[in-house]
């Protein structure tokens, strides 16, 4: 189905001194960003499925990015990482040097464990050139705003951020058979009233559908800006999603 993974964009608002939220949550600011209730997305992508249920579903598509074969000290970034259920899965396959940026604080403010996560952009990244070797995104990309020249900046800053012949790993969704007929569900209201996962994924869909449709319309320009910076290893369409894994393209190709 749709990933129900966070989260969306926004332009960045402002920076200052790094600040630490206490406890086990280990969290920077690199980006301001206000004080509000959960919006209604939010709402309904942590309704869509229990933390443990999205652990699950990230450990066993790890495997099959095949994350069994990365060494267990490789220094993993994974952008748009909301709530931590993807560091969990990291953690849960023998990964310990995690680092997690999100723009959302709320979503993070959820995650305790010994990741160093970040609130901010990830179109401007807080970290050195070469200092990651692999880097995940589990449905960002898709809540991009601006999509081609946003998705350009995540993916030059990827490349930057990656050491030599580094690893970036993307699942997003795609229009594939299976997605359309879960948008045909989605707009069914009996299936809405019998299933609160469909309510919660139709809800998404709706208050996202802006950056959803410009994404889902545009497969080949996106496709052409993941091989402008990555050589593919891996780059297959089903159910729904796109799973691609690729090596950093050495030369300098970051934007300025």
């Amino acid at each position: 189905m749709l990933d129900s993974k966070p989260t969306r964009s926004q332009p960045l608002t402002g920076s200052g001194s790094p600040q630490h939220e206490g406890g086990e949550c280990n969290v920077v600011r690199h980006a301001q960003t206000p004080a509000r209730c959960l919006d209604p997305w939010e709402a309904a992508y942590l309704r869509f499925e229990t933390p443990e249920q999205e652990i699950s579903k990230f450990v066993k598509r790890l495997k099959k990015m095949g994350a069994a074969r990365w060494p267990r000290d490789a220094e993993i970034l994974e952008l748009f990482c909301g709530r931590g259920t993807g560091l969990h899965a990291l953690s849960k396959l023998g990964f310990t040097r995690l680092a997690g940026a999100d723009l959302s604080a709320s979503l993070l403010a959820q995650y305790v464990g010994p990741a160093k996560c970040l609130v901010c952009d990830c179109r401007q990244l807080p970290f050195e050139d070469r200092r990651k070797d692999i880097v995940i995104i589990q449905g960002g990309l898709h809540h991009l705003p601006m999509l081609l020249d946003d998705l350009e900046q995540v993916l030059s800053e990827t490349n930057r951020v990656l050491r030599d012949n580094g690893l970036i790993v993307v699942v997003e969704p795609w229009l594939t058979p299976f997605l359309s007929f879960v948008h045909v569900v989605c707009r069914s209201s009996i299936a809405r009233r019998l299933s609160r996962k469909v309510d919660a994924l139709a809800t998404m869909v709706y208050y996202e559908q802006q950056t959803y449709k410009q994404w889902l319309g545009q497969p080949q320009a996106i496709l052409s800006l993941l091989q402008k910076y990555f050589h593919a290893d891996r780059c297959s369409f089903g159910w729904g999603k796109l799973m691609f894994a690729g090596r950093k393209k050495e030369g300098n190709l970051w934007r300025i």
